[in-house]
């Protein structure tokens, strides 16, 4: 059986956005995952063995699925629980699934400085109002806004526990991203990670959940 666990895992115009872009490139963006997880009340482990288990029958057997199969056991082993040699031999089967989709196009519009500044600004033209000059959403010498496109991707893990000699289901749960990248290795281990934070929750409840490179990760309620 599995059991509620605390979490193991909370100047000048030009310089100025200059200093700000350096500053946040040196810092990694913290990866957000919305989790749902409905689980029965559970007793604490008790010497209960597991096997990761691969719910499309056609990972079964790859180094991938391996790969991560062994992030999800270290997750399980954490917990308290021991990694049975076969699925046979297990107390417990962990199901596990992990999908990333084709992407889609999303499009952001930065401008070069804030409305009401520049030339063209809310002061006037040149000389007028304040006199004052400087780049704004219209501005000639600066090209005005900048559009861009770019390509994100939705990324999911499934993780199922059932007791293998009843087939009872003790937790379900899902973990979804949307993110920048599409690259499996990354993503799935930091899928893991969220789901297993603050495991195994709130029943019927879905929560984000940050990850962070300091390795404190926080629990908050969706938007």
């Amino acid at each position: 059986m599995l059991s509620p666990v605390s979490p193991l895992k909370s100047l000048s115009r030009v310089a100025f956005p200059l200093a700000l872009v350096i500053g946040l490139s040196a810092c990694a963006t913290p990866f957000k995952a919305d989790v749902s997880r409905f689980a029965v009340p559970l007793p604490a482990p008790q010497g209960q063995t597991f096997a990761v288990v691969a719910e499309d029958p056609r990972l079964a057997g790859g180094l991938e699925f391996a790969t991560y199969a062994n992030s999800v056991a270290a997750e399980m082993t954490q917990l308290g629980y021991t990694r049975a040699a076969t699925p046979e031999a297990a107390d417990m089967l962990v199901r596990f699934d992990y999908t990333v989709d084709n992407g889609r196009e999303r499009v952001r519009t930065d401008f070069n400085g804030a409305a009401g500044f520049g030339p063209w600004g809310r002061w006037g033209g040149w000389g007028g109002g304040f006199g004052a000059w400087g780049y704004g959403f219209n501005d000639p010498f600066f090209g005005g806004p900048n559009v861009r496109s770019f390509t994100v991707y939705t990324s999911a893990i499934d993780l199922k526990i059932d007791r293998r000699a009843d087939g009872q289901r003790l937790f379900e749960g899902k973990a979804e991203a949307v993110s920048r990248s599409n690259r499996l290795p990354r993503l799935v281990p930091n899928l893991v990670d969220a789901i297993f934070t603050d495991f195994p929750g709130s029943s019927g409840e879905t929560v984000r959940i940050t990850i962070r490179d300091d390795g404190e990760n926080t629990v908050r309620p969706t938007d």
